[in-house]
């Protein structure tokens, strides 16, 4: 049997340089049809991997669970995805993939200890503090940024709005996708998500120059939809079903690490040393508020978690949309 492990590594590449390879379809389309294109390619790859891996059992799902599915997809897709475009077109992806992957399980763990469903550690409350700290300085570095400025100061917002409508469909998802195998439900809420996608960037449409698009763009749009999309969900739940989601969902730090290289690399994105020093703390933060300065024990299923850690972690894994 091949490790766990190394096809979590492999899906966690993947949506890392999601964030590089989104920019530079943004590069070129406007954000609402760049989001069209890497979600509508997406809905149709994972419609193929539906067909070809869901299995006869998972294909009889009741019908009012499949539009809970989808009505998720209208935070987890739209909301979400229409926010991180949008922040593309201001600000580089260097900054998405530092404040969404992070600060969507520090939203998450905060709203859970607010609302009394988790227990308020020290080292969880520490965690927390140093997170929403670094994020703190890092919009603060955003704003002085010789190559941004105010423009890349509401990028970031963006992001950060988007990493909140991230959070929502993780505590919403435990409860609104229970019951439908998790490879399933991501294609009804990614369907569900584009659809309305479409609609949003049909005005925008006619003014895409379609047949002087480089070819670099429809390259990217495909990797998108295959890989970020696919391949990353079909390796991520294979991962998930041997180590647990708890164990998975510490791989996600990776993600920032993997989209630094690809940025700086490719897209020859950077920021100063205040943003840098915020990104630190903000990741350092965010690993002791999901870890509690514990790792995870192994488990093999996602029925093994708590409630609340199950909301904590049980969707921060689709990222890649």
């Amino acid at each position: 049997m091949s490790n766990p492990y190394l096809h979590l590594l492999m899906t966690m590449v993947l949506w890392g340089s999601a964030f590089s390879s989104s920019k530079a379809v943004v590069e070129y389309v406007p954000h609402s049809v760049g989001a069209l294109l890497r979600f509508g390619g997406g809905a149709i790859a994972l419609l193929v991997a539906v067909r070809l891996f869901g299995g006869r059992k998972a294909s009889r799902v009741p019908a009012r669970n499949g539009w809970r599915a989808a009505a998720a997809g209208v935070l987890g897709v739209f909301a979400y995805n229409g926010f991180f475009f949008w922040g593309l077109s201001k600000a580089p992806s260097l900054d998405a993939g530092i404040l969404i992957p992070v600060m969507s399980p520090v939203l998450t763990s905060t709203f859970l200890l607010l609302t009394g469903k988790d227990r308020a550690g020290v080292a969880r409350i520490t965690g927390l503090v140093l997170g929403l700290t670094g994020a703190a300085v890092f919009f603060a570095g955003a704003g002085g940024s010789a190559e941004g400025g105010s423009s890349r100061l509401w990028g970031d917002a963006l992001f950060l709005i988007s990493a909140v409508c991230w959070a929502g469909y993780t505590l919403v998802g435990s409860r609104v996708l229970s019951g439908i195998e998790p490879l399933r439900a991501t294609t009804y809420a990614t369907c569900a998500g584009a659809v309305l996608l479409g609609i949003l960037a049909a005005p925008d449409m006619a003014e895409v120059q379609w047949s002087e698009l480089p070819s670099g763009v429809w390259l990217n749009t495909v990797y998108l939809a295959i890989g970020a999309a696919a391949i990353a969900n079909l390796l991520y739940y294979r991962g998930v079903a041997t180590v647990g989601p708890a164990n998975a969902s510490l791989m996600m730090f990776t993600v920032p690490v993997v989209n630094t290289l690809c940025a700086t690399l490719f897209l020859g994105e950077s920021f100063g040393w205040l943003q840098g020093t915020g990104a630190a703390v903000l990741l350092v933060g965010a690993a002791l508020a999901v870890t509690q300065g514990k790792l995870p024990r192994r488990r093999t299923a996602l029925a093994e978690q708590s409630p609340a850690a199950a909301e904590a972690t049980g969707l921060e894994s689709d990222m890649a949309k």
